[in-house]
């Protein structure tokens, strides 16, 4: 039996990942074991079912007076860095007003705490803002910003990674310790948001990343960003152990029929990998079966 082998073994009698276990799975070269240790994780946590969500961005400095045409989101989300907290409080209430009832989140935690303002979660709060979009674990120096956030009323829900890590696994950790030390995370995006142009990461490394994000982290999902990865990526990312799609293009230009929107572009994929998608909104709850969404 190999090493590997007796990982995935101790992996599917319900054994944790340890640190050295972890080691193996990242040195070895036998992604398509990696992938099915970590699908069976995946499998057991979620069945087939398989997440994803509608967003509708807008730069803080640029957020629109009205909606465009056939936009339909399950989240609203402020991106970019405010260069003031009144910037920021502005931006969100303009973003509440567009949203309607449907949840805004915006921002990333570090550049928020970087204005020095102790009162601006509460600000945000106030202006209708329901979460902190990003929360980098790269950027995060402990966890008192997230604690500071949820004591103001805010959500925060998801774990992301700003950069590629010199140490994969020590940056796991990191983000397994905090999610351990505060609780509340629902997802993990272990793919790095920045993508560095003179040393990107290759479709093998993203896909390993994915696989032991599933294996290391007890949260619920891990996610994958359809516009910054593609559909074929995310796609391959949901047979390795992500279980949610973030970032579905929310406004669609109608020039290419119903069956070619980002929806049934979503949707296809998903089924392709043998999953059943079921779309969510900004606060993880599911909004339809699939089927009922169709009507």
């Amino acid at each position: 039996m190999t090493t590997l082998a007796a990982v995935a073994e101790r992996l599917a009698q319900g054994e944790t990942l340890q640190a050295g276990d972890a080691e193996i799975v990242l040195v070895s070269h036998d992604l398509v074991t990696i992938g099915v240790m970590a699908d069976e994780i995946r499998r057991q946590r979620h069945g087939r079912d398989t997440t994803f969500v509608r967003v509708f961005d807008a730069h803080v400095d640029a957020v629109p007076a009205a909606l465009p045409v056939n936009v339909t989101a399950g989240e609203f989300r402020l991106i970019g860095r405010p260069a003031t907290v009144a910037a920021a409080v502005a931006a969100a209430a303009a973003m509440r007003r567009l949203a309607g009832t449907a949840p805004v989140f915006g921002y990333s935690l570090p550049d928020l705490e970087e204005l020095g303002t102790t009162d601006v979660y509460a600000q945000l709060s106030a202006a209708g803002l329901d979460g902190i979009a990003e929360v980098p674990i790269d950027l995060l120096a402990d966890s008192g910003p997230v604690r500071a956030a949820r004591n103001a009323g805010l959500l925060v829900l998801r774990l992301t990674v700003d950069s590629a890590p010199a140490d994969l696994l020590e940056l796991f950790a990191a983000a397994k310790g905090l999610s351990g030390e505060v609780g509340g995370f629902h997802a993990f995006a272990p793919l790095p948001r920045r993508l560095s142009v003179t040393a990107p990461t290759t479709g093998y490394d993203d896909v390993k990343e994915i696989a032991l994000a599933r294996m290391m982290l007890d949260v619920p999902s891990i996610q994958v960003d359809w516009r910054l990865y593609g559909p074929k990526l995310a796609q391959v990312a949901l047979i390795v152990g992500a279980d949610d799609i973030d970032g579905v293009v929310a406004a669609e230009p109608g020039t290419l029929g119903p069956r070619r929107t980002a929806l049934e572009e979503v949707r296809g994929n998903i089924r392709a990998a043998g999953l059943e998608p079921v779309e969510r909104d900004g606060r993880f709850v599911r909004l339809a079966d699939d089927e009922q969404a169709r009507a």
